[in-house]
């Protein structure tokens, strides 16, 4: 029995050790592009490579609008890439701001080796970037999904005009037992996202979209997140049986949106 017990545990943990192991690609889901690899959208924009270290490479797409009141720096979720984000720009646009989009590490034509402490150093990089560009008080910080764990850390650490996160979370954590509540998933995580530990140092305005049938990220981790934010400050805009990748469709969505980029 002890030595059958023995066993037992030995596979657990060689089980954990795979998922381990694996979790980057339970995660991240990137498109890889060739580096000759041609952009094609309606709307102007520049295509630039961000120097971080003799290693890595950060692809980002500048959109240019004709007369900007500012930039949205927009980090986008965990999986494509700017191929397939790059279309969203037009929304911004259409408002009259610049988008600046990123990809992260493995994502489209970017390299580098991805950890969390790379992601949030290439994400303040990438605004330090902009602020060579314009004032501080024109930028908004913009993260979608996943992308939202490095947009509040940007916010918090800078003087941005504003935040906006679309279905963010609590913390990784947060999500991961959702997902996968069979494991203990506090001792496995590699990326753990603190956007709790940061938003109460957020002194911005914060805006909040999150949909109440979200079945990726749930509604009440966006709303725990909320809670932590400056009351003065926050705002949580709900958008009723919205799911996690169809807000910009709903007319709430949209109107609160226009409101916030006058």
């Amino acid at each position: 029995m002890i030595v059958t017990g023995a066993i037992a545990v030995g596979i657990v943990l060689v089980l954990l050790g795979i998922i381990y192991g694996l979790q980057d690609r339970l995660i991240f889901f990137p498109e890889k592009l060739p580096r000759h690899f041609h952009f094609a959208f309606k709307t102007p924009f520049e295509e630039v490579f961000l120097k971080i270290d003799a290693a890595t490479e950060i692809n980002a797409l500048h959109f240019r609008a004709k007369n900007p009141k500012g930039v949205l720096l927009y980090f986008h979720g965990n999986a494509g890439s700017l191929r397939t984000w790059g279309y969203l720009a037009e929304d911004y646009l259409r408002l009259n701001y610049d988008v600046f989009m990123v990809d992260y590490r493995g994502f489209g034509k970017s390299t580098g080796s991805r950890t969390e402490a790379a992601l949030h150093q290439d994400a303040q990089f990438a605004y330090n970037y902009l602020t060579k560009q314009y004032p501080e008080n024109n930028i908004i910080v913009f993260g979608r999904s996943i992308g939202t764990g490095l947009a509040v850390p940007v916010a918090a650490q800078n003087k941005p005009r504003a935040l906006i996160l679309e279905t963010p979370f609590f913390n990784f954590n947060d999500v991961a037992k959702t997902h996968y509540s069979f494991l203990p998933v506090t001792l496995l995580l590699k990326y753990n996202f603190r956007s709790d530990k940061w938003m109460p140092k957020v002194e911005c305005p914060v805006y909040i979209f999150h949909g109440t049938a979200d079945n990726i990220v749930p509604y009440s981790s966006g709303k725990k997140l909320a809670e932590l934010a400056n009351k003065n400050r926050v705002k949580l805009i709900t958008i009723p049986d919205g799911g996690h990748n169809d807000l910009s469709n709903y007319r709430h969505y949209q109107l609160a949106m226009r409101d916030i980029l006058k």
